[in-house]
């Protein structure tokens, strides 16, 4: 059960791509690396710096990016034999993918006052979320060494709205704050193994055992806040602060169970399928500095701290999912509510991106964007998993924005991660196998082994000054 739920928390998360989202959001902001806090002047300000939405004045903004993100999982585990000796045993390599799933935003603004000083904006973001999907069974039919943390999340469905203001009470001076909610259904697939503790003595764990179970959270909703500053000390140069709260989920969600093929499991049913989750996401602080040394260039360098350290546990308390008529054990058996070790850590990123606008003939012009990028994972060696895999890394964004009669904007962009492997073994690996028949008997780790990913973005949008 606890395996089940843990997928929730990737289907929630709006942090950056060193804890669970994956890569910079927004098509023109990931074409400049994520440096687009002091920088901001478009509506892509409602995720980076509200303060930026006064330079947005009135328009509307359009864009989608694809998330290729890829890895490969190499289950090593400690295995003890007939004879009490301990070895470790490596399992096949098992390939994950996320589904082609456009991420879009689309957001519009308001001038206000003869001055054009407050500007009121609002729109409707989904999270950069890979969902991603491993093989149940690999080719030869036996059972996949990752089925334990995912099968797949496909079927999920978030969004976040919001609203936000900014103005400009000096010429060198602009704030802004908005609020937004995470809303949406999620949807995950996962395997849990109710085989007896003391039968477990090779790897991987009898399949007749698994259970195959869907887990359904509706209803989600979830507030946060944004505020954000810019300022203009001297010419040409800006700098900017913005922050963002975290949020706090505890939505109902149902639980349905595909029980094992094991004799024991013959006449077994489940009853009832109610269960609630909760859990927190980070808050995240950005601040940046822009220079802007010729009228075409623009270079901005910023950081981003993402704190992550009240992602602790997630808390699933299941209200009425019993499950009857399982030999030996008393009928019915009531799954048991969960809270689940995360002991994420706060991360950081730099970022150092600008672009450069090209008079190519008359109304037209080329913005010719670039960024690079390092991310620290959120994600301590010991509580890597299948499901949320990622690595410290160094992110190369390229992006290019067609102009037309200074109104309308064309924008595409092509990012990439490169990080190395991450090895996790077995003795330090401590996301358990969960059982939910096996009480508070210690369960064996299924996370130990090596990790290797891969993540691409592709996007294209327009904006149009109205």
């Amino acid at each position: 059960m606890r395996e089940i739920l843990l997928g929730v928390l990737l289907g929630a998360s709006v942090a950056d791509a060193s804890g669970l989202y994956v890569g910079d959001r927004g098509v023109r902001p990931l074409g400049r690396g994520g440096a687009f806090v002091a920088g901001a002047d478009d509506l892509g300000a409602l995720w980076y710096n509200p303060a930026g939405l006064v330079d947005a004045g009135a328009s509307v903004l359009l864009d989608g990016s694809w998330v290729r993100f890829s890895t490969d999982f190499t289950r090593r585990a400690q295995v003890t034999d007939s004879t009490e000796a301990t070895r470790i045993a490596t399992l096949p390599t098992v390939h994950g993918a996320s589904a082609f799933l456009p991420i879009p935003t689309v957001a519009g603004s308001w001038a206000l006052g003869e001055r054009k000083r407050f500007v009121v904006a609002a729109g409707v973001l989904t999270p950069q979320l890979a969902m991603m999907s491993y093989p149940l069974t690999l080719e030869d039919g036996s059972p996949s060494p990752s089925r334990y943390s995912l099968v797949t999340l496909n079927g999920s469905l978030l969004v976040v709205p919001g609203v936000a203001l900014a103005w400009r009470p000096l010429d060198f001076l602009q704030v802004g704050a908005g609020v937004s909610a995470m809303m949406g259904d999620f949807s995950a697939r996962m395997v849990f193994n109710t085989s007896p503790p003391e039968r477990v003595i090779s790897a991987p764990e009898d399949p007749s055992y698994d259970t195959l179970a869907e887990l359904r959270a509706t209803g989600l909703f979830a507030p946060s806040a944004s505020f954000g500053i810019i300022v203009g000390p001297v010419k040409r140069v800006r700098a900017g602060v913005s922050g963002q709260l975290g949020y706090t989920l505890d939505a109902p969600a149902t639980a349905r169970l595909r029980l094992p093929s094991a004799a024991v499991f013959n006449h077994s049913w489940q009853q009832g399928e109610r269960a609630r989750l909760a859990f927190k996401l980070p808050a995240i602080l950005r601040a940046g500095v822009e220079a802007r040394p010729l009228d075409a260039l623009r270079v901005e360098i910023g950081y981003a701290r993402e704190f992550w350290s009240s992602h602790q546990t997630i808390d699933i308390q299941v209200e009425d999912v019993l499950v009857h008529d399982v030999t030996g054990i008393p009928s019915p058996f009531k799954v048991p509510s969960i809270s689940i070790p995360r002991r994420f850590r706060d991360s950081e990123s730099f970022r150092l991106g600008g672009e450069y606008q090209l008079q190519v003939l008359g109304a037209l012009s080329l913005e010719l964007r670039g960024g690079l990028g390092y991310e620290r994972s959120a994600i301590p060696n010991a509580y890597l998993s299948p499901l949320t895999v990622d690595a410290d890394k160094v992110t190369v964004s390229v992006g290019a924005g067609l102009l037309l009669w200074k109104r309308l904007r064309l924008d595409a962009v092509y990012s990439r991660d490169f990080s190395g492997p991450r090895e996790v073994t077995p003795t330090e690996a401590a996301v358990p196998r969960i059982n939910p028949l096996a009480g508070d008997d210690p369960a064996p780790s299924v996370n130990g082994g090596t990790y290797q990913s891969r993540t691409s973005v592709l996007g294209i949008g327009l904006r149009y000054s109205l």
